[in-house]
């Protein structure tokens, strides 16, 4: 095992593999990303605990249709995806609630070994906890790590030689530029086989409220990013000049969202200074949407060969079975 690993026993047998990058790591990317033109910082930095935490709550919104949409994709086709997994170790991509893999699970009982891989170590901990405690003779590990990154599956040595099927759910993958999307394809290669959630191309009219509800909730996950760098780089972001905006992009297919600046203002990270000014924004994060079409063309632009597909009746979401030649 690398000196960046560290394994951990859990309570009632939980494993936990720690690849979380370091302090500096998340340092040194603040007062890169604020130092371009356009700042921007990548979406993986959002999910803190409390970010997580966010997240969750805004998956239940009425504004929201994602998750639901992609729940009831998977309960609609449970045989063909439990057929999918056959035996293989199931390794979900960013773990979140884990909502989503307990269907997979009740529909494969055959599969015997969970993964769950997600940057925040907290959340991620207590959703393998509740998911052994809920399946009866289920193997969980955590995997704390940049899933953005190539993953360090050869330093858990229960996955050696054993299949393994990764699950991407959420329209993740529409956080990355379609380049990025694709160079991520690649680096999860060596998985096999993936099913992932894709978010389709539709209206701005039900497309801007899913990320900017009524409640101020995306808000809240959004700013809750300075929060953190207040936390944990010591910084002085003063929450009430800043604002949150989200806009579809029809052009260039992405919902764009952003932390807007309200006045000129300068921010002190440590000895750091930066400035912004009155309306300037901090872009938190992108989501491209796709038809089924354009995703499958990126997948074979990584090595994946499309084997199935499964949408909901109303075109709004796709969940995309892969493998890897």
């Amino acid at each position: 095992m690398s000196s960046g690993a560290r394994f951990q026993a859990q309570p009632q047998s939980v494993k936990l593999y720690d690849f979380h990058p370091p302090m500096e790591d998340f340092r040194s990317a603040v007062l890169q990303g604020l130092a371009q033109p356009q700042k921007a910082l990548s979406a993986k930095f959002l999910y803190d605990k409390r970010g997580s935490e966010l997240f969750d709550a805004i998956c239940q919104l009425p504004e929201y249709y994602l998750t639901r949409t992609e729940m009831a994709i998977l309960r609609a086709h449970t045989e063909d995806i439990a057929r999918a997994l056959n035996h293989r170790v199931l390794v979900e991509l960013g773990s979140g609630s884990s909502q989503k893999i307990r269907i997979l699970l009740q529909a494969a009982p055959q599969v015997h070994t969970y993964v769950g891989v997600d940057i925040s170590r907290q959340h991620l901990q207590e959703s393998c906890l509740a998911l052994m405690q809920d399946f009866d003779g289920l193997e969980t590990i955590a995997l704390c790590a940049d899933y953005t990154q190539p993953l360090p599956l050869d330093q858990v040595p229960e996955l050696h030689q054993r299949p393994t099927l990764g699950f991407f759910p959420g329209s993740s993958i529409g956080n990355l530029e379609p380049a990025d999307a694709v160079a991520f394809l690649k680096t999860v290669a060596g998985l096999g086989e993936l099913i992932v959630g894709v978010d389709l191309k539709k209206s701005a009219s039900l497309l801007e409220p899913a990320y900017d509800d009524a409640q101020g909730i995306s808000a809240a996950f959004a700013l809750n990013l300075l929060t953190r760098i207040n936390r944990e780089l010591g910084a002085n972001f003063d929450l009430s000049q800043f604002t949150y905006q989200a806009h579809y992009n029809e052009a260039a297919g992405r919902i764009e969202m952003a932390i807007v600046s309200l006045a000129d203002q300068g921010v002190a990270i440590g000895d750091a200074e930066i400035s912004f000014t009155q309306g300037e924004t901090l872009r938190t994060e992108y989501s491209y949407k796709y038809t089924v079409e354009e995703f499958q063309l990126l997948a074979m632009e990584a090595g994946f060969q499309p084997i199935e597909v499964w949408v909901d009746p109303d075109q709004h979401f796709s969940l995309h079975h892969l493998k890897h030649f």
